[in-house]
């Protein structure tokens, strides 16, 4: 089967990367840079060496970006890789040559809140059109198969040693909001790339399945899934159980509420728990981006 790209998702990516590119060149140029306020990962270590040694921004972006570059033709393919390469090259073109306002604000707060949304939602975007303006998450891909370490664990490491230079070198306030900014990003790039419709798997146990299944699909309109069980091997009667059938299905987190509900009105006894899904295509789900 040919996976080569359509014209249309080739624009689409394009046009993701050129707007996630622009919007973190704002978020550095107007309000990090200035203020000397840091972010996380290969950002945080760029503007740490920025602040410290003072070389041009744009250039050490570049520079201490390449081991992760070269990280990523591996760990994930060589077309992202180049892709990175690109948007990485556009962003410091970007803070050389666009004339972004240079100092929006000093308030300590709005800067690493309104600095954090920015930056966040300029990677978030980047990554929806299949590149990455901050390759921490390549070594911490690349390390976490040496290591008994987690990715994440790997992530909040390096970090925290960011912050502790930066607390060192800069004071204790600086580091603490640039903790901040760093956590408003990453709460940023998890919206921008999941949205509001980030979807949740939910699993339903109950001797009214039937019901259930018939309301899933005829009034609901959702694909649905069946396993196999038995229920009951309650403490007074562990030998006593019954066959049922477990109901899994999909629905964004919009629609959740309205799930259980009607749910509930079928089998107020009914066992409902639901789990996060960060990838879902194909089968019964109403369409969506192809991000």
């Amino acid at each position: 089967m040919s996976t080569t790209p359509t014209f249309r998702s080739i624009v689409t990516d394009t046009l993701y990367t050129v707007a996630g590119i622009l919007v973190c060149g704002f978020a550095l140029k107007s309000f990090l840079v200035p203020n000397a306020f840091f972010d996380g990962g290969v950002t945080g270590i760029s503007l740490l060496i920025h602040e410290l040694y003072h070389f041009n921004i744009a250039y050490v972006i570049i520079l201490a970006n390449i081991p992760f570059i070269i990280m990523g033709a591996f760990q994930v393919n060589k077309t992202f890789a180049v892709r990175t390469s690109l948007a990485i090259i556009g962003l410091a073109l970007c803070l050389l040559y666009i004339p972004y306002p240079e100092k929006i604000t000093s308030d300590k707060l709005l800067v690493s809140i309104f600095g954090g949304v920015f930056m966040g939602t300029g990677i978030g975007l980047a990554i929806r059109g299949g590149c990455a303006l901050d390759g921490i998450e390549v070594l911490a891909l690349y390390t976490g198969k040496r290591i008994s370490f987690t990715i994440s664990e790997i992530i909040l490491g390096i970090n925290i040693i960011i912050f502790l230079i930066a607390a060192i070198k800069l004071g204790l306030p600086t580091s603490f909001y640039s903790i901040l900014t760093y956590y408003t990003a990453s709460r940023m790039i998890n919206f921008v790339i999941e949205g509001l419709e980030e979807y949740t798997g939910v699993t339903i146990i109950s001797g009214q399945n039937q019901r259930i299944k018939e309301m899933l699909v005829m009034q609901l309109g959702r694909g649905i899934t069946i396993y196999k069980g038995e229920r009951g091997f309650l403490k007074d009667s562990f030998d006593v159980s019954h066959p049922v059938d477990i109901v899994f299905t999909v629905v964004t987190r919009l629609e959740l509420r309205r799930l259980k509900d009607l749910v509930h009105e079928i089998d107020p006894k009914a066992f409902i728990f639901t789990s996060i899904i960060k990838e879902a295509a194909g089968g019964v789900l109403k369409r969506r981006a192809r991000h």
